[in-house]
């Protein structure tokens, strides 16, 4: 499993400084970004049976999603409780709320190893793509099936590994030709760190839950151009951003404007737009 950092607390301040740093950037992109991705959305609903009146909480919400798609479909006599670490994110998941109306949705800051504060309990949980940021995952889920009744419903959202991610892999192919990507140590969280969907089965059953099943869901990163494609990644990537942070300036404009030749020569369709694909691990359990 993944390797605890020496210093948990650092790393997770560290993690929350980054995502603040973008926060901007996701305002601006979040409208196309959840276009292409709604699909997981819908799908990870599904996959927790989540239904009218119930009480959902979304783990590492980021900018609300899955909890706006969740709060819709639980309606006002339902609740959904969203928590992230970063209040810049969680913002912009309370402008997207409250711009839908929808009071039956609450945001909190909130670490994802600090579950056992919330009040439980809770019909089902979610979380796109936050699980593999977590120092500690086994004792973060064990925490979160003390929230969940008998047979409640987890539905979690990671990545695979880059060679099945091209809308994220491409960056990092191109910075590669540039300049040494280092990879990071075995184990350490991260983007790709539950990317063996076994590793992430046996996570979940080492917290006790049951019924634990994986499956892959394709995916599409549509934009309006290559162009669009390298302002949102230069935008919303705190990992993109530090690796080149070093470099100069030119060097940088020389680098994302090889990833936009890519990325047109590669993606580009008829009328002009992008759509990048990819795949992502859903994951659905009970406790």
């Amino acid at each position: 499993m993944s390797t605890v950092p020496s210093d948990p607390d650092q790393w997770k301040a560290r993690q929350r400084q980054e995502w603040d740093t973008v926060a901007a950037g996701w305002r601006a992109w979040w409208p196309a970004f959840e276009r292409s991705l709604q699909v997981l959305n819908d799908h990870l609903i599904a996959l927790a049976h989540i239904e009218a009146g119930q009480r959902v909480l979304d783990i590492a919400t980021g900018i609300g999603e899955p909890a706006v798609t969740a709060a819709r479909r639980v309606g006002p006599g339902g609740q959904v409780v969203a928590v992230d670490q970063s209040p810049q994110m969680l913002a912009i998941a309370r402008e997207r709320a409250a711009a839908l109306g929808l009071r039956n949705m609450r945001v909190l800051e909130l670490d994802a190893e600090q579950l056992h504060l919330l009040e439980a309990p809770f019909d089902a949980a979610l979380c796109r793509w936050g699980l593999m940021y977590l120092p500690d995952l086994v004792s973060a889920l064990q925490r979160l099936r003390r929230l969940l009744p008998p047979g409640g419903r987890v539905a979690a959202a990671v990545w695979p590994a880059p060679s099945q991610v091209p809308m994220l892999r491409l960056p990092r192919e191109v910075i590669s030709q540039y300049i040494e990507v280092p990879a990071p140590p075995p184990g350490t969280p991260g983007l790709f760190s539950l990317s063996d969907a076994g590793r992430l089965e046996q996570a979940f059953t080492r917290a006790g839950f049951s019924e634990v099943r994986s499956e892959s869901l394709q995916l599409m990163l549509e934009l309006g151009s290559a162009a669009d494609y390298v302002q949102f990644m230069r935008a919303i990537s705190p990992s993109l951003n530090a690796l080149l942070a070093s470099q100069s300036t030119d060097q940088q404009e020389r680098i994302w404007q090889g990833v936009e030749e890519t990325v047109h020569e590669r993606y580009r369709r008829a009328d002009g737009t992008v759509g990048l694909p990819g795949e992502t691990i859903c994951l659905a359990a009970r406790s």
